[in-house]
């Protein structure tokens, strides 16, 4: 077990389960559904399968790459700790689970849960042919609040999408700067992704600009729900981490990448779903 969360990294599930949080509550609050801890239950292990089959498939498509990268090498399956074959069919059976799970939640779940999987799936083809790779990763961990909306309430509702554009512009932010890492790799080996294409400097700057995308979307739910501070407070903080990261990383300096990758943005989600979460609380208490 140890060595498939060292797979399929678990802890970066900080990233969109918070959001996922957020599509469930604001779909028990906004219709009145009663909570109900089966349903969570569901939604999280939805999460959870989704997540180690999208993460599994990168490694395991990606396993030659990752041999010939220095910085990647050490991964589990070009270092032997996990054989192709064994990855693969840990892919197969995360979603085998996942779409099981989605048929106990409610019927569109269950027909959307194919879309859902070659979305996030499809991601590690992207990089072969297209420098918005990062664009399509932010559309699989955005698919988190629309999801876990329509698992509690059945139909699609504006609010959830804005959270996941905000997640999509956030994610294919950060990936921008976590891939500056291996611009000349990706050149050398004829890979796309945006610092490959554009150079550190303009890749930044696009990052900037997403993430700035990204705040203006997680301000445009107060148009639709009247939120208290809390909510304020996180949309603070999220603003906050965003700035932050973008000092840490330069164009001339990219050695801070994995704290403004990891770190800040591990943070920033996860405080943004607590100041939701106590907001949601305290208008229904």
């Amino acid at each position: 077990m140890k060595k498939y969360f060292s797979l399929v990294l678990f802890a970066h599930s900080i990233f969109a389960l918070p959001f996922a949080m957020i599509g469930f509550f604001l779909g028990v609050n906004s219709t009145e559904k009663p909570f109900n801890w089966l349903l969570f239950i569901a939604v999280i292990l939805c999460m959870v399968f989704a997540r180690n089959a999208a993460m599994a498939f990168n490694r395991y498509l990606d396993r030659s790459i990752d041999a010939k990268n220095p910085r990647t090498v050490t991964r589990d399956i070009p270092a032997g700790r996990i054989s192709a074959k064994e990855a693969l069919i840990f892919v197969i059976v995360n979603c085998v689970l996942f779409i099981t799970a989605t048929w106990f939640i409610n019927p569109l779940c269950f027909y959307l849960s194919p879309v859902a999987l070659f979305v996030v799936l499809f991601y590690s083809y992207t990089k072969r042919f297209t420098a918005l790779c990062h664009l399509v990763l932010g559309v699989g961990l955005g698919l988190a609040p629309i999801g876990a909306y329509i698992a509690v309430t059945g139909h699609f509702n504006i609010v959830p999408v804005l959270y996941a554009f905000a997640v999509l512009f956030w994610v294919s932010g950060f990936d921008i700067i976590y891939a500056l890492q291996d611009e000349e790799f990706d050149r050398g080996e004829k890979l796309h992704s945006i610092p490959a294409a554009l150079g550190r400097k303009n890749a930044l700057r696009l990052s900037e600009f997403l993430h700035l995308l990204s705040a203006t979307c997680v301000i445009l739910p107060l148009a639709f729900y009247s939120f208290g501070w809390p909510y304020y407070i996180g949309i603070a903080f999220f603003c906050f981490m965003l700035i932050y990261q973008h000092l840490l990383v330069k164009p001339t300096d990219i050695s801070k990448v994995n704290k403004a990758f990891a770190t800040t943005n591990g943070y920033a989600s996860l405080v943004f779903a607590i100041c939701f979460l106590t907001d949601a609380y305290l208008r229904t208490h």
